[in-house]
C-alpha cells in the first residue's frame, strides 16, 4: 500500500479535535502517519492532541493561519500521498481506500477529491443548526483541501499554501493546480463532512474578506495570462 500521511491544522479546536482524529483512525486504508499542527491555540487542543491518539505527531507553531499550519505538516511529511484534515471536520470510513485505489488505477491523475455534505454542530441551538444546514442542504463537489487527496510529487508542482491568505489559501492553492494542469477527478460519493459551528474561520472572517478578494483576483490574473499565451 502506498503510504498515505495526513495533516491536521487545528487551531482551538478542543471540541472537534478528537472526533476528526477518531475518523482519520478509523480508516479501512491506514494512515501511516497523523501530523497535527497546532497553529498557536489558546485552549486544550494541544492537550486533547496528545492525549487522543498515540500515533499523534504533535506540531506547535505561533498563529500563522491554517494554510501555514498544513505547510508545517507537510515539511515533516514523506509520504507518496497527503491528507488534509481540518480539525472540526470528518471523514468516512472508506475516504482514503477510495481514494488511494482511484490514484492506483489512474497514474495520469494528480489529486481525488470527493463529494462534501454539511452538517451543524450538535452543541448548537436548534434554529441556529436550522439555519446553518439550509445554507447547504445537499452534497457538493469538495474543492476543499479535506476533501483531498494527493501525490506528494503533484503537490510539490504546485508549491505550498499561500501563508500570508489567512483565507482563501485553497482557492488559490486550487487555482495554481488549475494553472499547470493537474489532472483530478471527484468521486461521486459523500466522503467527507463538515461541521458548521460558531467559531468556523471562514465565518469569522466574514468581516475581512481581503484573503478571497486577493486568492480571486491571483486566480484572474492567472486566467489572462493563460488566454494571452493561447493567441500567441
Amino acid at each position: 500500500m502506498t503510504p498515505i500521511d495526513v495533516v491536521i491544522p487545528a487551531f482551538n479546536a478542543a471540541d472537534y479535535l478528537g472526533e476528526a482524529v477518531a475518523s482519520v483512525v478509523a480508516q479501512r486504508c491506514a494512515a501511516r502517519r497523523i501530523i497535527v499542527v497546532d497553529d498557536g491555540s489558546t485552549d486544550a487542543t494541544a492537550d486533547v492532541a496528545a492525549r487522543v491518539d498515540t500515533r499523534i505527531e504533535l506540531v506547535r507553531q505561533n498563529n500563522r493561519g491554517s494554510g501555514a499550519a498544513r505547510n508545517a505538516g507537510i515539511a515533516l511529511s514523506d509520504a507518496a500521498l497527503i491528507a488534509f484534515l481540518d480539525a472540526d471536520d470528518r471523514w468516512a470510513a472508506d475516504k482514503l481506500a477510495r481514494q488511494a485505489a482511484a490514484l492506483d488505477a489512474d497514474p495520469a491523475l494528480d489529486f481525488v477529491l470527493c463529494l462534501v455534505r454539511a452538517f451543524a454542530s450538535p452543541e448548537l441551538p436548534d434554529a441556529e443548526r436550522s439555519a446553518l444546514e439550509a445554507q447547504q442542504p445537499r452534497p457538493v463537489e469538495g474543492w476543499l483541501a479535506g476533501a483531498m487527496l494527493i501525490r506528494r510529487a503533484s503537490f510539490d508542482r504546485v508549491g505550498t499554501f499561500a501563508s500570508e491568505l489567512r483565507v482563501g489559501e485553497v482557492i488559490d492553492w486550487f487555482s495554481r493546480a488549475r494553472r499547470i494542469g493537474l489532472h483530478s477527478l471527484v468521486l461521486p460519493e459523500v466522503l467527507l463532512e463538515r461541521r458548521l459551528h460558531l467559531h468556523n474561520t471562514t465565518r469569522l472572517a466574514t468581516a475581512d474578506r481581503r484573503g478571497y478578494l486577493i486568492a480571486a483576483k491571483r486566480h484572474l490574473e492567472r486566467l489572462r495570462k493563460a488566454r494571452e499565451g493561447e493567441r500567441r
